[in-house]
Parts: C-alpha cells; structure tokens; sequence
C-alpha cells in the first residue's frame, strides 16, 4: 500500500449515562480513485485503536460510505444517510449482528483531499447500543 495521504480521525462515542469517549488519530493512508465518483481510503489500524494488525477501508461513494475491517476484527458497515443496514462484526470472542442507523452523513472529497462526517447510531440485538459521530480529515 503507497501511502500518499494523511489521515486525521476524530471518533466520539456516546451512551447513555455515561462521559462521551472520544479518539483522535493521526496516521498515513492511501486514497485512490474508485469509479467515476468515488474514492477508497485505507490506513493501517495502529495500536492506539485496540485494532493492531487490521486494514480499514472506506469505499466513499456519492451517497453511501462502506467501512471495512480486514484483519483482528473483520467488520463491514454501511452509511447511507436515513438508512439502516445490518452488518455482521467479527470479533476474536466472537461475532455480533448489529445495525447502524445513519442519521447525517456529508462528504466532500476530491483527488487532492477532504473531509468525511458521519453520524450514526449502533443497535445491538436491535437496542440501541450508542451514538457515533466520525470526523475525517485527508490531506
């Protein structure tokens, strides 16, 4: 993987009764045209994530955006704002069955860089299980 770019992430978690959890990450990735309007970003998990040893990709299409996971965590995820979509999240304990409500969801990419913003929520056994909010900077 040539790493042309460099990715800032900013992930905020929130449960109820509970202090927000918020990450930041900074780290070098690959962003490839995909298609005629999309793009793929991927970037290596570090340890800092608690996800070491696997590729996250974002395939970013007009109005979806897929995340994957290929590696210690094999996940797929999809965006699309005013949707919900089941995904399987695979675990070393084991896998979940989840859905992913995408309440807004903004991308503003092109070749030399950008911004993704999705905010979601997670249901777990069809409870909801947490509100998300990914802000990602390419440059």
């Amino acid at each position: 993987m040539e790493n042309n770019v460099i990715i800032s992430i900013q992930g905020k978690q929130s449960f109820q009764a509970q202090e927000d959890d918020t990450i930041e990450l900074v780290t070098e990735g690959c962003l490839e045209p995909d298609g005629d309007e999309g793009y793929t970003l991927t970037y290596q998990e570090s340890q800092l994530t608690g996800l070491e040893g696997t590729l996250t990709t974002f395939q970013i299409e007009p109005d979806r955006v897929t995340l994957l996971r290929v590696g210690e965590v094999n996940s797929q995820m999809v965006f699309e704002e005013g949707r919900r979509h089941l995904s399987m999240y695979d675990t070393p304990y084991g896998a979940l069955s989840i859905g992913v409500n995408t309440r807004r969801m903004r991308s503003d990419l092109s070749a030399s860089g950008g911004s993704i913003e999705i905010d979601y929520a997670i249901e777990i056994d069809h409870a909801l299980a947490g509100q998300n909010l990914f802000r990602i900077q390419v440059r």
